[in-house]
């Protein structure tokens, strides 16, 4: 009876304690995660089974995942294995070819520009080659993507490009060995004068900082005594690098941006280090509503220390933090695990109602007032949080970056946009350097200021423009052309430009025709009055 009872007693205490930790495993799951599981596992098997046709299990788990994060905010999203190489290239800054920008215009594979340091540049070649062949076989009617499949490959490895370029009367055949090509996001630096510099970044990627630093260093080596950072559709990357950036012209003991999570893990407080080598300089940061995440973290920060003036238009108003889960079958997801901060406190995250195509249009439809701002009265019938910075201005949260100066940028006509899209500039600015180019170079050298003064796009080159317009099917009209004859001119001139002296050419000559940056040229005494309240706290 003893050993019996026992039998029954154990076998009652091992079933007893199975429930128990069945129970213990539901409660501690929360949310029944793997019943919810279990419950995407038995559809996907059943579909797979019985449904009608064969289906396509990779793509019904990536559109599941799709629709697990739309269900989330705007900002997490799903990367397919496919498209990953490419998002890595552009935030680790590199990418292994040959070294070239490219276009296929008119079924031609045409060299907008070698990059500097690359292989291609190296060796010689052109803005304004032609690639016809690769490896021997035609490359006429390549694809974007075909160019992409041929061109790059491993550092090291070999491919022959052959090139027709214009003036001389025999193909040309280079033997390149491929490298790692840098990708720039500082893509243009100079000085505008004796005592102003230039610079514009792209994205916050990994190799921003020191691309910055390098930019700026050369710049104050030439007389640089205060800047204009232009932001204008940075759309973000690298929450660290906006920090570094903001680090080189703060003061020490400045916090400069701060997260906030559900998990403590994801709590954190960026503090500037003191060892800014830009701290004294006068600032003005060019914003718009392109410019977004990152470029609100360096935005925000310089407005809330009134270390400078922000001009332009309201930034997107993006304040959430992600961060990538690599999967095993080579994509990804991106995942928002905390909001960011300004120094003041301020969350710029503009609210999200599941609806992702308002949410977009939403930051490129606002109606703003043009005119100083400094006190920020824009936005004072607004039902956003009130914040002040340290020198006591009221600014606003929870819709982005309002700027202390409101600049509406100009508007391009459909007949400017249909130019553009069409790559009628590109197409004008190779005809006319194949029939001049020899000649610009001789005239202006590596003076490209003195080109963006002096050049002027007129008469039959403007005709030109039209009828290669008229080619592609963009309708003249007269009225929408008149207006924007003056941007139809600088386009032309920045394509020009671009080939002979790169980015700095084309940005040398677009700035002269660009309004948001016109005015801020204008406002660096009061970015020194405003950046004497920060002073007053060392």
């Amino acid at each position: 009876m003893r050993k019996r009872f026992s039998l029954v007693t154990l076998l009652g205490l091992i079933v007893l304690s199975l429930g128990a930790g069945a129970l213990l495993n539901r409660m501690i799951s929360g949310d029944t995660i793997f019943d919810q599981l279990n419950k995407f596992k038995d559809v996907l098997s059943l579909t797979e089974k019985y449904y009608v046709e064969d289906v396509d299990t990779q793509k019904l788990t990536e559109s599941a995942i799709n629709g697990l994060l739309n269900q989330l905010d705007p900002h997490s999203v799903y990367i397919p294995a496919s498209q990953m190489q490419r998002v890595t290239e552009e935030f680790q800054g590199s990418f292994e070819g040959i070294g070239i920008e490219f276009q296929v215009l008119n079924d031609t594979l045409l060299v907008v520009a070698p990059i500097v340091g690359g292989p291609s540049e190296a060796l010689g070649i052109q803005a304004g080659d032609k690639i016809v062949r690769i490896n021997d076989s035609s490359a006429v009617g390549i694809t974007q993507e075909g160019v992409q499949k041929k061109l790059r490959g491993p550092k090291g490895s070999r491919v022959k490009v052959t090139v027709f370029r214009a003036g001389i009367a025999n193909l040309l055949d280079f033997d390149i060995t491929r490298d790692k090509i840098p990708i720039y996001t500082v893509d243009a630096s100079f000085m505008l004068d004796g005592k102003t510099g230039y610079i514009s970044v792209t994205r916050f990627a990994a190799t921003t900082h020191d691309e910055f630093l390098e930019a700026m260093a050369k710049m104050r080596a030439a007389g640089m005594k205060q800047v204009v950072l232009d932001l204008r559709g940075n759309a973000g990357g690298y929450l660290e690098q906006a920090f570094k950036m903001v680090d080189e012209i703060m003061p020490r003991g400045r916090k400069i941006v701060y997260t906030k999570g559900r998990r403590p893990e994801f709590n954190d407080e960026y503090i500037s280090s003191g060892s800014g080598r830009f701290t004294e300089l006068p600032l003005i940061v060019l914003a718009n509503n392109g410019s977004a995440s990152a470029s609100e973290i360096v935005a925000g920060a310089v407005q809330d220390w009134d270390r400078g003036l922000i001009v332009g238009e309201t930034t997107f108003g993006k304040g959430l933090v992600q961060r990538q889960f690599d999967l095993k079958d080579g994509s990804a997801f991106r995942l928002t695990t905390a909001r960011y901060y300004t120094p003041s406190g301020r969350l710029i995250q503009r609210p999200y109602d599941g609806d992702k195509m308002k949410y977009a249009r939403e930051a490129f439809e606002r109606s703003e007032t043009e005119g100083e701002n400094i006190t920020h009265t824009e936005e004072k019938d607004s039902t956003r949080p009130v914040f002040k910075t340290m020198g006591g201005r009221v600014v606003y949260g929870g819709g982005g970056i309002t700027p202390d100066y409101i600049v509406k940028a100009d508007h391009l006509g459909e007949y400017s946009v249909q130019l553009r899209s069409k790559n009628i500039f590109l197409e004008f600015a190779n005809q006319y350097l194949e029939a001049h180019g020899a000649e610009l170079k001789k005239e202006y050298g590596k003076d490209v200021a003195r080109f963006a003064k002096e050049f002027e796009v007129k008469g039959a080159m403007l005709d030109q423009i039209v009828e290669l317009g008229k080619q592609k099917k963009v309708e003249f009209k007269k009225d929408l052309y008149e207006k924007d004859l003056h941007y139809i001119k600088a386009f032309a001139k920045a394509y020009i430009a671009r080939s002979i002296w790169g980015n700095e050419g084309s940005s040398r000559v677009i700035l002269l025709e660009d309004n948001q940056f016109t005015k801020a040229m204008t406002l660096f005494p009061e970015a020194e009055r405003i950046a004497r309240n920060l002073s007053s706290l060392r």
